[in-house]
This record gives C-alpha cells, structure tokens and sequence, in this order.
C-alpha cells in the first residue's frame, strides 16, 4: 500500500503506464461563431494521471465534456481503446468505464453519504425496477453484493464516519470525497476529475490529493484532471496538456511544460 503521507508522483516508476487508452484527434468545437476548442489533439495513456490545465476560458471543461460525450465536436476523431468512437451521451460513456466529478458538487443533498454512492452503481445493476422494489431474490442478493461494493469504497475514502449523514450537512472537503466515491462506484476506467481541489483549504487539499494518488496507484485507474493549482499538478501529474484560448500551447511532463514559456506567458497574462 502507497504510504499515505507522501503526495509526490514524478519519481514514481513509470512502468505501470501503459499504451493510448483515448486518443483526441484534431478536435474543434465550436458554439455558434465562438470556437471554444481548436484543432487540438493529445492522448490519455493507461494507467496515468494526466493533466489538463490553463487559464480561465482555455477550454479545459469543454475538452473534458467532449471526453465524456457531453459535447460533441464539430471536426476531429476520438479513439476509445483502439476504436473511432461515435457521438453518444454521457450515460453510453459511463457505460464504456469513463467516469467524472465536476467543478460545483452535484450531489443529492438529503441523501446520505452511503445511497449517493450507492447512486454510482446505477449502471451496475441488471435486475429491473419491478424487482428492485421487492427487494426479494436475486434482486435482494444483487443489492447486498453492490453494497459491499460501496462499503469498499467508503473505507477507501475513509469516511465511514459520516456514511449515514445527509451530505448536505458536510463540510464542502468531505463533499467532494463523497463525490469521488460516487464516480468510483461506477468502476471507471477513465476517472475525470473536473477541478478536484476548487475551494479547498491546504489541509483537504492534501488530503484529497492523496485519495487521487490511491486510486490511480492501487485501483489501477487512469484519471484526466482539471486542476489550476501548478503545486497540486507537479506533484500528481505525469504528464501535462495545457491550453489556451482553445487552442494547444504545451504538452509534456510537467517540469518540461512548468518551465516553457508559452505556458507562462499564459499564465501571466501576457497579450497574444
């Protein structure tokens, strides 16, 4: 298991990363006469934690709408392990293992902890609602094994103190854990994390940033971060994409990408 106190990646053995799980061709996408992306193209490898930052109205969560069928683009070609993938809707993604948070909390409020996790197997479960309702046989045998599932995951997120509490009760940090346990509920391939650490003092920063490394480093999982704190991205990342004004201005580790000049240029607001 990952010592827990440490939160650095770039020294990390980089053999666990493995070939393109999505490759983003030549994308652009437009709304109305405003591009919002421009012929960008990158890839997400399997097994990486890969960065995706800029400035405000770079086009970050656009490119991660497009990621998860949200969007589709106008020109461009996405590949999803080894095949063209068509538009679809986010629920079809979800279906093929791509999994996301977003930037504001979007959870039920009046809901526990434990039933807005629980929310995240939705797309697990086989038996139809009629059956769901009796709570009877396999659909009562089915509802046991997804909720050791979720267990699992509120020990993982270690949060089983508040697994009975309506999350609108809690502090904005555990909001945020409780979300990841819900996209993690779904046994995503492909985890997007739209702005992870918004809001977040450094104490829930670093804490959060250690649940990341976790389930990248012990569940396997390829995570596509947004995040605008640089610190957070050099010590997560291993590789980073940057955009600005939709367009691509920087690709690479993030060392390499921190020290490039575009990128801070962009960041400093230097007019273009």
């Amino acid at each position: 298991m990952k010592d827990h106190g440490d939160t650095g990646h770039a020294a990390e053995d980089k053999r666990r990363i493995g070939g393109v799980l999505m490759a983003l061709e030549n994308i652009t996408l437009r709304f109305g006469g405003v591009t919002a992306i421009s012929n960008i193209s990158f890839d997400i490898r399997e097994g990486e934690i890969r960065a995706i930052i800029g400035p405000n109205g770079a086009g970050k969560t656009s490119m991660l709408n497009v990621i998860n069928g949200f969007y589709h683009p106008q020109e461009g070609k996405i590949t999803f392990r080894g095949r063209a993938r068509a538009a679809m809707k986010p629920h079809e993604a979800a279906t093929q293992g791509i999994s996301r948070t977003f930037q504001n909390v979007a959870l039920f409020a009046g809901m526990t902890t434990l039933d807005n996790i629980m929310a995240g197997r939705a797309l697990k479960m086989h038996r139809n609602f009629f059956w769901q309702m009796l709570r009877f046989g396999p659909a009562l045998e089915e509802e046991i094994e997804h909720r050791r599932k979720v267990e699992e995951i509120i020990d993982f997120l270690e949060i089983e103190h508040i697994r009975r509490t309506p999350v609108g009760r809690l502090p904005y940090g555990l909001q945020k854990r409780v979300e990841l346990g819900r996209a993690l509920a779904a046994e995503p391939s492909l985890l997007l994390l739209d702005e992870p650490m918004a809001g977040m003092n450094v104490e829930e920063k670093e804490d959060m940033s250690r649940f990341i490394l976790d389930v990248n480093d012990q569940l396997g999982t390829t995570i596509a971060l947004i995040e605008h704190d640089m610190g957070v991205v050099m010590d997560l990342a291993d590789r980073v994409v940057v955009l600005d004004y939709g367009r691509k201005i920087a690709d690479g580790p993030p060392q390499e990408v921190q020290a490039n000049q575009d990128v801070i240029d962009a960041y400093l607001g230097v007019p273009h």
